[in-house]
């Protein structure tokens, strides 16, 4: 009784809050349409990913997909706001650049990479890209991360990410639910994936989820999974010489692990590690957590509680990005820290190949929008 009356309250404060909200989403979308608010449309195309909802969508991996998927074809720039940075305005990634220079996934992306796509991050995007192409005239296609909100930038393609389990036309707009942009924005987009599907997908997921996003028929819809890869070291030179890497098939009831996670939605992660066989503890923290000395003091102590033949800390691809770069981490525990890659893995059942789709998209956009075209 107690938590239907808290949640009767929550819905009648945050009802009205949520209106308002959307009444400015809605003028803000009013004033683009009229060209109040102007678009900037660029020479080269540009491939906008994002989602109308806060939370892990699993955007950076789909980032990265479209980018290997484009690299053999495009010279690419990838162009983020920067989240959590501790710099301002235009900065573009080089070896020497931290997490708190460009931020994580800007980190992620650039390393995973390999310094072979030129990353970059800032606030302003039209400047951003401005800056870019200056720095590299050579660049003939721009990747904005997380950036279907920000429409200064007219996009040659718009990719919208929504999540398996949290599908945008059951939830509501912020604060009373999660979502940026009511589920009509994504008139929006060119293509909309459904990402975090489980492996299993059966055909009637398929048809509710195609007849409660009701595209149109231009829009294309695909569904993505996370594929687990092998564990990598975090800290790849305080490995001892001849150790093999762990794998997680290997362990059983007598092993330990210790799952640590800073990002949007932990669970996929959990579950994952679970299945291994081993005990596992968990240790949460927010999205995007910058772990302190007291933080880390209280890891180590939880992974030496724990009891086990085999031992192991394991943390997300996204954590990694931080915790390597921590000077707090506990040189004891380097050896013992794992992460555990992720990619996309499109299901191309239902519209074609995402791959042949999206560089069609961004031909036949570039197309339509060059002077013959118009």
């Amino acid at each position: 009784m107690a938590q239907k009356k808290r949640s009767l309250f929550a819905k009648i404060i945050l009802t009205p809050l949520s209106w308002i909200y959307g009444t400015g989403v809605w003028g803000r979308d009013l004033m683009f349409k009229w060209g109040v608010l102007k678009q900037k449309r660029f020479d080269v195309p540009v491939v906008v990913i994002g989602n109308i909802a806060v939370g892990g969508t699993g955007k950076t991996p789909h980032t990265e997909l479209v980018i290997d998927l484009l690299r053999y074809k495009y010279n690419i720039g990838v162009l983020s706001r920067g989240y959590k940075r501790h710099t301002k305005g235009f900065v573009l990634a080089t070896r020497r650049s931290s997490p708190l220079d460009i931020g994580d996934e800007p980190y992620q992306i650039y390393h995973k990479f390999d310094g072979q796509v030129m990353v970059a991050v800032c606030e302003d995007r039209c400047v951003g890209i401005e800056e870019m192409l200056k720095i590299n005239p050579r660049i003939n296609l721009i990747v904005l991360d997380d950036a279907f909100q920000h429409r200064y930038v007219k996009p040659t393609v718009s990719i919208v990410l929504t999540e398996f389990n949290r599908p945008v036309y059951l939830d509501k707009l912020l604060p009373m639910g999660k979502l940026r942009e009511p589920m009509s924005a994504l008139y929006r987009a060119d293509m909309v994936v459904v990402t975090k599907c489980p492996e299993d997908l059966r055909p009637l997921e398929y048809r509710l989820f195609k007849t409660n996003l009701n595209l149109v028929a231009f829009q294309k819809l695909y569904f993505s999974s996370f594929v687990y890869e092998p564990l990598r070291p975090v800290f790849p030179d305080d490995v001892p010489e001849g150790e093999e890497i762990p794998k997680l098939d290997w362990l059983g009831k007598r092993d330990a692990l210790l799952a640590l996670a800073g990002i949007a939605n932990p669970r996929p992660f959990i579950r994952f590690l679970k299945k291994s066989g081993a005990k596992v503890r968990v240790s949460l923290f927010a999205d995007h957590h910058n772990f302190t000395r007291k933080d880390l003091a209280l890891i180590a102590d939880q992974f030496a509680e724990l009891s086990g033949d085999r031992k192991y800390l394991i943390t997300t691809e996204k954590d990694a990005v931080r915790l390597s770069n921590n000077p707090y981490f506990p040189p004891a525990l380097k050896p013992y820290t794992y992460y555990l890659p992720i990619r996309v893995m499109m299901d191309n059942t239902t519209s074609g190949t995402f791959a042949d789709d999206l560089d069609k998209l961004i031909k036949d956009n570039m197309l339509l929008s060059s002077p013959i075209g118009q």
